[in-house]
């Protein structure tokens, strides 16, 4: 039989975990960058490991204003997330890559437009900084882990054909890239959109999650599930 000093011990231990766990929080930084006024978003937590999600910098301001921030929070970047491979979500890409020997980790179905970025750059006459290739593929119930956090994905195609979203059941929220902003959905007509699509990733992938849950978009402020499914006109 344990002695009781050891289950004590042990119960202290419990307690002191779950004491610890409660106050483990996300915290979300986002900046609004490039010509298209994208959002890039920052998470991090107490460890100081954090996750850039969708670096937008586009010239050499912007890549210092994302370094400042890092920087002056003393974080240690351990993972480049892509939601979707559209320029003006990727224009950082070589930037955080180099600077924090990083590569970027993305759904597969996006590769035809991560690979047309160059060239789409040269349409629209912008500047294009390469990104290097992806390191990793990321699949809808994967999880990615960074300090004492983990985000969950889900596959939300419609925008484009490899939309991604992560999310934390935890703190209710989610990166939703350029499937739902507040007041409406991401365009459907790019190469590989497509609006049934869209709608039903939203649907049958977002509203899910719960009412409750934030929307971190990739343009525009922030939302929550329960706001669009009642008031969107496109989700009637």
């Amino acid at each position: 039989m344990m002695p009781f000093t050891s289950i004590m011990e042990r119960l202290f231990s419990l307690i002191w975990q779950r004491f610890l766990d409660a106050f483990i929080m996300i915290s979300i930084h986002s900046f609004t960058f490039n010509p298209i006024q994208e959002n890039t978003y920052v998470l991090y937590d107490e460890s100081g490991e954090c996750v850039i999600i969708d670096p937008g910098c586009y010239d050499e301001a912007e890549r210092a204003e994302l370094a400042a921030f890092i920087e002056e929070k003393k974080l240690r970047p351990v993972k480049l997330l892509n939601t979707h491979c559209h320029l003006d979500h990727i224009f950082g890409n070589g930037f955080v890559s180099g600077k924090y020997n990083l590569k970027p980790e993305f759904n597969k179905k996006d590769l035809p437009v991560f690979e047309a970025f160059a060239a789409t750059c040269n349409l629209y006459g912008l500047n294009c900084d390469p990104s290097p290739p992806a390191g990793n593929y990321l699949e809808e119930g994967d999880v990615v882990k960074f300090g004492n956090s983990s985000l969950g994905i889900v596959f939300t195609p419609g925008h484009s054909p490899g939309s991604i979203t992560f999310y934390n059941t935890d703190e209710k929220f989610m990166i939703a890239g350029d499937v739902l902003f507040y007041g409406s959905i991401g365009r459907t007509d790019l190469p590989g959109g497509s609006f049934e699509t869209l709608i039903s990733s939203i649907n049958t992938k977002l509203f899910p999650l719960g009412d409750d849950f934030k929307v971190y978009s990739g343009h525009g402020p922030a939302t929550n599930i329960g706001f669009e499914r009642k008031n969107n006109p496109f989700l009637k």
